[in-house]
């Protein structure tokens, strides 16, 4: 009943933040439904196309989720599930929906920009260019970390190449993930360029989910990991440059009615599995202060990432999600909404993962998504059941699709904020730039070299990736509300309610960066450090170097002009 009793106090707690927070939020800021949005005045066909709210939905949810609310929430389990619960909630509402919703707004009043276009706005050119930088080392560290989760998912341990009509879990998977982007081109292709209705090609798509879904139980594709890294970065390029109506529209809102069906299955097990006995919820209540994987403070916020709060979802919302709103109302369900579904994804997986608690502390899962999809199949039955597999299988397949979703947008990213570098003031694209600052804007060599270094960092083991990770998206994160508040307070519009938020956030991951530099470096001196060790103590000292300088700046903005207007 444990269980039951954490899923609905989650479900009306944020339904709660959702009704009366987001509301409040939303007045103050003076959402104005009768404003144009960028995806109408600046309609391209490649990049700003507008789009109906539930597609919309599906894409920005799908984008922001990825790997990080089941990754996250499941490794941060060790300290007990009232942290991890208290934060998922508490996170969810005060911190990441409100970092997530005020991003977007203040995109959609930047002519659909980046987070880098409103730090010009408000804090001056120099601090644009030390954000883009700092983004773009987080977009690094986004490309590496789901290349090595989605590889990881789809590999054949003995390699080769070829069709299997017995295929393992990762094989099925893998077939699934290739057929639903071919899916998802079909899709596009009958909404946008033969007009067919969102309804009956909603229709249309599940029915596809289903027969692919079949498809790829029955026939697998094998594959070794490298070769699959090889053609994950192919993919990403190209998805990243093609029309977002072709694939990233279509993908991502198919691939949200997955995650939805996953939450459905989710719930389901979890009622199922306190009436019949066939799991038990049994991860403590606290185990103490200091864990494993170190000690609650910073550890905790750092490690819980998206399922709380995560600054990669300020880059997806500045950066396509602005660009396809089609009105300024949707902001909330889809800016603020979203936040708080995947923070209820965040308590599913903390569930999931107290079913096999035991299981998971021992080392018998190879992943956290494999305990996630373990958890939830054994409240159905047990291992040697049908059920138990085809749920496994699926559950799988979601985290995969999701962890693709987010590689592909992140690859997006890394394209505009790449060009965005090399742009002087009053230049939109790189045709308008000349000589080798054109040649640096051009779409394929920011997404090139993007991808060239996130796929080889793709190679290192997700433990080295992911701490370091989930310390930049949680710095960006700060920046991120830095920047808004900076920008809100800029138009005399109310950002107190940044101030706890970001400060909060840029203690927890300031100070997680300098353990990490300080660990490292006796790594180092004791002559037991790997180049992954190099690599992560050179990173993470870049990052707080650059992450210093901004909130100096940013604090200058916010406080001594403050002061500057009341003298």
């Amino acid at each position: 009943m444990t269980a039951i009793l954490i899923i609905l106090a989650a479900i009306v707690l944020l339904v709660i933040g959702y009704v009366v927070y987001g509301s409040w939020l939303a007045k103050q800021w003076g959402i104005d439904p009768s404003r144009k949005t960028p995806a109408e005045e600046l309609a391209d066909g490649v990049d700003y196309v507008a789009a109906p709210p539930i597609v919309l939905m599906g894409h920005h949810f799908s984008s922001i989720a990825g790997a990080g609310p089941i990754n996250g929430p499941i490794q941060a389990s060790v300290f007990g599930w009232v942290p991890v619960f208290l934060w998922c909630i508490i996170g969810g509402i005060f911190f990441g929906g409100l970092q997530d919703f005020g991003s977007l707004f203040a995109s959609i009043r930047h002519e659909g920009k980046s987070v880098g276009e409103i730090i010009k706005d408000s804090m001056g050119t120099r601090a644009q260019k030390l954000f883009t930088i700092f983004a773009l080392l987080v977009l690094i560290l986004v490309i590496a970390s789901f290349v090595n989760v989605v590889a990881g998912t789809f590999f054949t341990p003995d390699g080769g190449f070829g069709i299997t009509a017995n295929p393992t879990g990762s094989q099925t998977t893998a077939m699934i993930s290739v057929l639903f982007i071919v899916l998802a081109i079909i899709y596009g292709i009958l909404t946008n360029r033969m007009h067919v209705g969102t309804v009956p090609a909603t229709i249309g798509g599940i029915i596809g989910i289903v027969f692919i879904v079949i498809l790829g139980l029955n026939f697998g594709l094998i594959l070794g990991r490298t070769a699959w890294i090889v053609l994950i970065g192919v993919y990403i390029t190209v998805a990243s440059l093609v029309p977002v109506w072709i694939l990233l529209q279509p993908r991502d809102y198919l691939s949200s009615f997955l995650l939805y069906a996953m939450m459905i299955v989710a719930l389901g097990g979890i009622f199922i599995s306190a009436f019949t006995h066939t799991a038990t919820f049994t991860i403590p209540a606290f185990t103490g202060w200091k864990v494993g994987i170190g000690t609650l403070f910073p550890t905790l916020f750092i490690t819980v990432a998206c399922g709380a709060c995560s600054g990669f979802h300020s880059l997806i919302s500045t950066g396509t999600s602005s660009k396809q709103l089609a009105n300024e109302k949707d902001a909330k369900p889809i800016g603020y909404g979203s936040m708080l579904i995947e923070s209820a994804l965040g308590i599913v997986s903390l569930i999931a993962v107290g079913m096999v608690f035991d299981k998971y502390t021992g080392g018998e899962f190879g992943s956290p998504s494999a305990a996630f999809a373990a958890g939830i199949a054994t409240m159905f039955g047990t291992e040697t059941t049908t059920v138990y597999a085809t749920i496994y299988a699926l559950l799988t397949l979601a985290v995969s699709v999701f962890a693709l979703t987010s590689l592909d947008t992140g690859t997006r990213l890394s394209r505009f904020m790449f060009s965005e570098l090399f742009l002087k003031k009053g230049e939109t694209t790189y045709k308008d730039a000349s000589g080798v600052r054109k040649a640096l804007a051009h779409p394929l060599v920011g997404t090139g070299i993007m991808v060239m270094i996130g796929c080889v960092l793709g190679g290192l083991s997700l433990s080295q990736i992911w701490g370091l990770f989930g310390a930049a998206n949680q710095l960006l994160a700060g920046i991120a509300l830095m920047a808004v508040a900076a920008w809100l307070g800029n138009a005399g519009k109310n950002n107190k309610m940044f101030y706890i938020p970001m400060i909060f956030m840029l203690a927890a991951t300031l100070t997680s960066l300098v353990i990490t530099v300080k660990n490292k470096i006796s790594m180092i001196a004791g002559g037991t450090a790997a180049w992954g060790d190099w690599f992560q103590l050179i990173f993470a000292a870049a990052m707080a170097v650059l992450a210093v300088i901004l909130v100096v700046e940013g604090f200058q903005t916010l406080f001594m002009k403050k002061n500057t207007k009341k003298a």
